[in-house]
């Protein structure tokens, strides 16, 4: 069977994970962006964010012929294709709600582009949109600019993502379920044939509904995850107060009971990252708007975003005023394996302790250029930890890097003015490190 030919519109980390993944199984994949460098490094092989795995990928799907950036013309590439995965950006309004202005934007541009087409084409919603959007904003609009009529004349579907930063490619090649919401039979037959193609003998479950079902499904999923990190960093929270109290075995002890599970029950500094922040911020106005206030998940996020300034609180205890003060911050990035800094606990960190007039010196391992962009010449950066950590007089850890785990004792007493560790990730032995050197740790019992 011939194979469907595909266009991604939208190409960050879910449009080129998406591109690349298919483009690596031998589909013909044409990825649009209206960011000419995006696409300009696409191109030449070269993935404009950092994400393990995806660099070889796209460099050999570039040079097979398999994939091909596309700037703009929205008209070429639904001409040239036959099904569409839509991966725009949906960013949050200051109130919190969802924008869709990227979305509308994509919707109006394939309308027009299938108003010109003659044949059957599928459109597939993969951004992560609230409740009724692709029913009540997106169909509206492809049928008034193509003057044509779904379901009958193309398709349909809202397909949500569930990948992870620092493992997305790799969570596009093995997921563990496929949600399908289809419009009618023939969108949503079509998009699973695609995936059963795609996966072969390693088909995940494939759950076929609604619209509206498929977009709450992301959103209820990334909600739920979000309490869990809100949970636990509440437990942590209240072992502080408890002598020999201790985050770590309560959360290990917790996730061998099969009804809860050990995933995401890592007590730190919040929840950052694109996702989760605005995922739950956009299901509390959706939910408001529909008549219903989530008590649950305002609290959710009230946890995050109170938690990152602990760091700041343990550090004021350890050394009292801050100014003046060398303050050196172990991880930059919201987590490890990626540079991605949207929403990342250490910005809320490094802003307070500026405000107190501490002098900040940072280290990451990929993400130094992005967090130039946001602090610019307002805190110094280290082009390893060993110096980041040098004339310190606190030191906290932000992102779990596998480099810092290696770091021991000796490299903080050594490097540092004074050697007090802030672990804001719980990485390191409390037993080892407080023997050695002053050591605070969240979620551990003074």
């Amino acid at each position: 069977m011939k194979k469907p030919r595909i266009s991604v519109i939208g190409v960050g980390y879910v449009g080129l994970c998406t591109a690349v993944g298919l483009a690596s199984k031998g589909y013909s994949v044409l990825a649009c962006d209206v960011d000419e460098q995006k696409i300009s490094k696409i191109n030449q092989g070269i993935p404009p964010f950092h994400e393990p795995g995806l660099q070889e990928k796209l460099s050999e799907s570039i040079k097979k012929g398999n994939l091909k950036g596309v700037v703009g013309q929205t008209d070429q590439v639904i001409e040239e294709t036959d099904l569409t995965f839509v991966a725009v950006g949906t960013p949050s309004k200051p109130d919190g709600s969802i924008d869709l202005k990227y979305i509308e934007s994509a919707a109006c541009n394939i309308g027009k582009a299938l108003k010109q087409k003659d044949s059957y084409h599928v459109t597939i919603i993969k951004s992560t949109v609230v409740p009724g959007t692709t029913q009540n904003i997106v169909k509206p609009l492809l049928e008034k600019e193509s003057k044509k009529t779904c379901g009958v004349d193309f398709g349909l579907c809202m397909n949500p993502e569930f990948l992870r930063q620092g493992s997305a490619f790799q969570d596009t090649l093995n997921a563990d379920r496929v949600v399908i919401g289809a419009y009618d039979k023939q969108s949503g037959d079509t998009l699973e044939d695609l995936y059963k193609d795609f996966y072969s003998a390693h088909t995940p479950p494939i759950i076929r509904t609604t619209l509206s079902t498929a977009e709450l499904i992301k959103y209820a999923s990334n909600a739920m995850l979000a309490t869990k990190i809100s949970f636990i960093n509440t437990i942590a929270n209240i072992c502080e107060q408890i002598p020999g109290a201790d985050v770590k075995v309560v959360a290990t002890a917790m996730g061998l009971d099969k009804r809860i599970g050990p995933l995401f029950l890592d007590a730190g500094l919040g929840y950052g990252g694109s996702c989760f922040p605005k995922d739950v911020k956009a299901l509390i106005a959706c939910s408001k708007k529909l008549g219903y206030d989530p008590e649950l998940l305002d609290s959710v996020e009230q946890v995050n975003k109170t938690q990152p300034l602990k760091a700041v609180k343990f550090c004021k205890e350890q050394l009292g005023k801050l100014e003046g003060k060398n303050i050196a911050i172990l991880g930059l990035a919201f987590k490890p394996d990626t540079d991605d800094m949207r929403e990342a606990r250490v910005i809320p960190i490094i802003n307070q302790l500026l405000k107190e007039g501490a002098n900040v010196t940072a280290y990451d391992p990929v993400a130094m250029p992005i967090a130039k962009t946001i602090f610019d010449n307002k805190i110094s950066y280290a082009t390893s930890a060993l110096k980041c950590l040098k004339n310190a007089d606190s030191c906290i850890i932000v992102t779990e890097w596998e480099e810092f785990k290696k770091l021991t004792p000796e490299d903080f007493t050594k490097n540092m003015k004074q050697p007090i560790l802030i672990d804001g990730r719980r990485m390191f032995n409390p037993e080892t490190f407080k023997t050695k050197m002053q050591f605070v740790a969240l979620g551990l019992g003074k």
